[in-house]
């Protein structure tokens, strides 16, 4: 039985709010009918939208899963495999597994194209900056500051060369 349909998974942003869109999933595949259980070769293909762990834009995240899942309505098969998803009534929903799939695709961190170009931002009681910069201002800080109890030994110094 061969598989060809787009799938509106809009639900899986409720599962992870990271997720901020999701397009129609594109499923291919093929399922063999077993006396005893259901094997299914899956072809997901898709895009979500995902904020850039720096900048906090919009970041269109391509993916692509294949994977192969089984679907059993007889109770001495599902006791044998964990793996094996259960039917429950007539109806097939391979749905839930298509939103496991695809949760385990978003990545822990994604970056926007220009997120590297990005050198300093700052909001209300919050700031980035590369560590380039902040170790040269780490440095300037340091330069700038003078121990008051060697104040006068900089005069010192000072007063000596004249």
């Amino acid at each position: 039985m061969p598989l060809d349909e787009v799938v509106n998974l809009d639900s899986v942003k409720e599962r992870n709010p990271e997720i901020r869109d999701i397009k129609p999933v594109h499923v291919t595949g093929r399922c063999v009918i077993g006396s005893k259980k259901l094997t299914c070769h899956f072809r997901l293909e898709g895009e979500m939208t995902l904020p850039c762990s720096r900048t906090w834009e919009d970041v269109k995240f391509p993916f692509l899963v294949e994977t192969d899942e089984q679907f059993s309505w007889d109770e001495a098969t599902l006791a044998t495999d964990d793996s094996i998803h259960p039917v429950v009534g007539e109806v097939i929903d391979p749905t839930p597994v298509f939103e496991e799939l695809i949760l385990l695709e978003v990545p822990l961190q994604v970056y926007s194209e220009n997120a590297d170009e990005m050198k300093s931002a700052e909001g209300k009681g919050w700031s980035y900056t590369t560590d380039e910069e902040y170790e040269a201002r780490l440095t300037e800080e340091k330069e700038k500051k003078v121990d008051p109890r060697l104040a006068g030994l900089a005069e010192f110094f000072n007063s000596d060369k004249e």
